[in-house]
């Protein structure tokens, strides 16, 4: 079992940055992705990393304003979000499974969520 707490997200102006963190807990030789779910819409990819954080991927959408780390001593991923945009506005998900995809089935775990607003 993989327990997932994410933290960091708020209420920012466009061009500024937050960075979101995703502590795990139990196992945690997985590999992590960050979802995110806009009001209406599909939960969608943004970025993921691979359990050794050797490789990541990232949405075209984010692609050179976001970055995602792990910090294995500390069980944690990061999500380094510069640049924000209103359209980043959302709940940003992380989860935790066996494969780097970017589906969302591909995770067998999921935190709760931490809401991302930027104003314009």
């Amino acid at each position: 079992q993989v327990q997932l707490v994410e933290s960091g997200g708020g209420l920012v102006q466009a061009g500024d940055s937050l960075r979101l963190s995703c502590a795990a807990s139990g196992r945690t030789f997985y590999a992590m992705g960050w979802f995110r779910q806009a009001p209406g819409k599909e939960r969608a990819f943004v970025a993921t990393i691979t359990s050794s954080g050797s490789s990541t991927r990232y949405a075209e959408s984010v692609k050179g304003r976001f970055t995602i780390s792990r910090d294995s001593a500390k069980n944690t991923v990061y999500l380094q979000m510069n640049s924000l945009k209103p359209e980043d506005t959302a709940v940003y998900f992380c989860a935790a499974g066996q494969t780097s995809s970017i589906l969302p089935g591909y995770y067998a775990y999921w935190g709760q969520g931490t809401q991302v607003t930027v104003s314009s």
